[in-house]
């Protein structure tokens, strides 16, 4: 699924990326091992429902990464949510994250949804503006609860 970018190539993410994308999610204050992501992309990039896609500079630098899923809820339908969104600090304003946005958005055209959905936590106000100007609408402000559950 290579699809050259302003940015540079936008492509399926790999196991082989885990270091990488491990390092992007730390500077968001999401870190994780980059044993851990590897893990993770095995097992999610095996769903058709998923997607994990890359952009790469043209010397071969993930700067950016997203996460994307279909997800059927029983009160809306079936749509895709992007469950994560990282480019690198030194790239941001140039079109990264944009083409990241968009890809996504023709993955789930081709499977036939009609709605791409992202929650953005409120103190990320830098992307608030960002969405907006794709033409992502507010529709609601929520409180995110967690649970940790014993083992």
């Amino acid at each position: 699924m290579p699809i050259a970018a302003r940015v540079g190539i936008i492509r399926t993410a790999t196991p082989d990326d885990a270091d990488r994308l491990a390092e992007l999610s730390g500077t968001l204050g999401y870190p994780v091992s980059s044993k851990a992501m590897r893990l993770r992309l095995e097992r999610l990039l095996n769903e058709a429902s998923e997607i994990i896609i890359v952009a790469e500079q043209p010397a071969g630098r993930v700067v950016g990464w997203l996460h994307g899923s279909e997800q059927e809820l029983l009160e809306s339908g079936t749509r895709c949510e992007i469950l994560g969104l990282v480019v690198d600090e030194m790239h941001r304003r140039q079109g990264t994250g944009r083409a990241l946005v968009a890809a996504v958005e023709a993955w789930a055209s081709q499977r036939g949804l009609q709605q791409v959905a992202v929650r953005s936590n409120i103190a990320r106000i830098e992307s608030h503006g960002f969405y907006e100007h794709l033409g992502y609408i507010r529709t609601k402000t929520q409180h995110a609860y967690r649970k940790a559950l014993d083992r």
